[in-house]
């Protein structure tokens, strides 16, 4: 079954053991659905099936600390207010990580590296953050945002001088638009931004929430942040948690275009007049 699906093997990431303190776990096995078939018809003839597995895991206990990684273009007459974009660097083991999410960290520092290099004037701040442990459930730049931001109780006086955060994690297909999470205030905003675009198909926008990626730990404390919409190309169904996530599956064209539309949301979110509107009033 192996040899005919490619030798796919998936990383599962529910259960286990995350802490050191957490109780060990029965390990669990996945079965593709082909496989499940085959041993099903099996059964229904009255054949025995056997299985034979082996499951070996170590849990390393050393450097259990994890970092983010920051870099800054300085604004202008706003620089003490921010625009954030960023990706999570981390991946799983059994690929190379290049569409999750070696992709959308690669964008971004491309799209840091076209605004530093056009060397247009940017009124505010320019953010980008690289975090780690998004697997493990976003906890790089949910541990930062609540540190630098605070909670949607205890909000910091950073919170109100932040305009947005822009973020990739959908693979390597090209940018397609932007889902909005609930946010409509932003969507004539997004419209015109998207225009110059158009031609290359970018031009979808969704009220719909998307969720699993680090833009929730800005949502989640009144920040706006926003992920993009994104060309499947074999994410969901071939390289997502997989060893088939390797460099070869990557699509050198659509993530230049990519770097090129975040570039310029990002420019534009620098420059307007005002913070971009939030999906409600700020929390008191």
């Amino acid at each position: 079954e192996g040899q005919r699906d490619g030798g796919t093997v998936v990383v599962s990431s529910s259960g286990g053991s995350r802490t050191l303190d957490t109780p060990a776990q029965t390990p669990v096995l996945v079965l593709a659905v082909e496989s499940y078939g085959r041993i099903a018809r099996i059964l229904e003839k009255g054949l025995p099936v056997t299985m034979e597995v082996d499951v070996g895991n170590t849990f390393h206990d050393q450097n259990m600390e994890t970092f983010n990684i920051f870099a800054e273009i300085p604004g202008t007459d706003k620089a003490d207010e921010v625009v954030m974009l960023g990706a999570h660097f981390d991946s799983w083991h059994s690929g190379t990580g290049a569409t999750d999410n070696a992709a959308g960290s690669a964008v971004m520092l491309e799209a840091m590296r076209l605004l530093k290099a056009l060397d247009l004037p940017m009124r505010r701040t320019v953010r980008i953050g690289l975090w780690t442990g998004e697997e493990q459930g976003l906890l790089g730049s949910r541990a930062w945002v609540q540190e630098e931001f605070g909670t949607p109780n205890t909000p910091t006086a950073a919170q109100r001088k932040i305009s947005g955060y822009f973020n990739v994690d959908n693979g390597t297909g090209a940018i397609r638009g932007v889902y909005l999470q609930g946010n409509g205030a932003v969507a004539p905003i997004f419209t015109e931004w998207m225009k110059p675009f158009n031609d290359k198909g970018v031009r979808t926008l969704t009220m719909a929430s998307t969720g699993g990626t680090d833009h929730l730990s800005f949502d989640a404390v009144g920040i706006p942040g926003f992920q993009f919409i994104q060309d499947p190309i074999e994410y969901d169904t071939r390289t997502h948690h997989t060893n088939m996530d390797t460099w070869d599956r990557l699509q050198a064209d659509d993530m230049k275009l990519n770097a090129a539309v975040v570039a310029a949301f990002v420019y534009l979110t620098a420059n307007r007049p005002d913070l971009l509107p939030r999906k409600g009033p700020l929390t008191p």
